[in-house]
């Protein structure tokens, strides 16, 4: 699937703009992991665009549409493992096992938690958004309370990395993307 392919098929399911955003966010975080770990980059953006598809529309069914979906649109099945598996846990059962999966898994609920926090900042600008801050609102539980850290952090284990890199690494691809999501400051 083609990365227009892809977005079309994203917005035939999603119309609201936060999950827009959210998608190319993960979109824009699994390319930078799968550039810095020489993968396949536009597949790796691809699930990153899609591992929401069916939350509009199904919430209740969320990645349980999404496989359904897929299949009539002849994804292959690591791509559809693959976004099953960013809900494990929570609404499915499918464990993240190879390094694109977990990666997935781990950056998924922090771009969730980086956007707050950009949003919060007077400029809205994420490239001058450091670690240390982001970090500081990690530890503040009120803060994106809809936000899962234990995820995040099984997540951090599972890809061997520490939470501090994961956000660097995080925050590098959103800002590959800033202009689309209105963080490119005022």
């Amino acid at each position: 699937m083609k990365r227009n392919e892809a977005l079309a098929l994203l917005k035939k399911y999603n119309e609201s703009d936060s999950l827009l955003k959210h998608a190319y966010s993960v979109e824009a975080v699994m390319k930078y992991f799968a550039k810095i770990n020489e993968e396949d980059v536009e597949y790796w953006g691809n699930i990153g665009l899609l591992h929401d598809l069916d939350y509009e529309k199904y919430p209740e069914m969320h990645c349980v549409k999404t496989r359904e979906i897929l299949e009539k649109e002849q994804a292959d099945e690591p791509f559809i493992r693959a976004i099953e598996s960013h809900g494990y846990g929570i609404c499915t059962e499918v464990k993240p096992e190879s390094y694109m999966e977990k990666v997935l898994y781990t950056i998924d609920e922090l771009t969730g938690l980086i956007t707050a926090t950009v949003l919060m900042r007077p400029d809205r600008n994420i490239h001058n958004l450091e670690v240390k801050s982001v970090l500081k609102k990690f530890k503040t539980a009120k803060f994106a309370a809809g936000v899962n850290r234990e995820v995040v952090l099984q997540g951090c284990e599972m890809i061997d990395m520490e939470l501090n890199e994961v956000i660097g690494h995080t925050i590098e691809g959103m800002k590959t993307v800033a202009e689309d999501l209105g963080f490119a400051g005022q």
